[in-house]
């Protein structure tokens, strides 16, 4: 078995959904994580606040700096995550699209290096 990341891609600078639209994609998400439960995939998942309240660590040369704000320049980010365990990559992909059809935003997929 492969632990996966299944990370929820969101673009700064969109219209924010409509109070509706959040029911209706807490209601998804909800549905979907006892569903991943239920199957045994589930390692665990969580929903991040906005990039913006990022602040990163760089450790280097017996000092430390920190600095506001998220350490990728852009507009996409991860705006939440499921860690899952699965037998393989196919399995992964098929949780990801019942995952975005849930949250209603892109599912990036990726596998977790070896634990050896």
């Amino acid at each position: 078995m492969t632990q996966y990341l299944l990370s929820v891609q969101l673009v700064d600078g969109t219209e924010p959904p409509s109070a509706e639209m959040m029911e209706k994609m807490y209601a998804g998400v909800n549905a979907f994580n006892a569903e991943v439960q239920a199957a045994g995939a589930w390692v665990f998942a969580g929903g991040l606040e906005p990039a913006s309240t990022a602040t990163v660590v760089t450790a280097r040369d017996g000092g430390v700096l920190t600095t506001d704000g998220p350490f990728a320049e852009g507009k996409e980010h991860i705006g939440g995550f499921w860690v899952i365990e699965v037998a393989d990559r196919d399995a992964a992909l098929d949780w990801a699209a019942r995952g975005s059809a849930a949250c209603l935003a892109p599912v990036e997929v990726r596998p977790f290096q070896p634990n050896e």
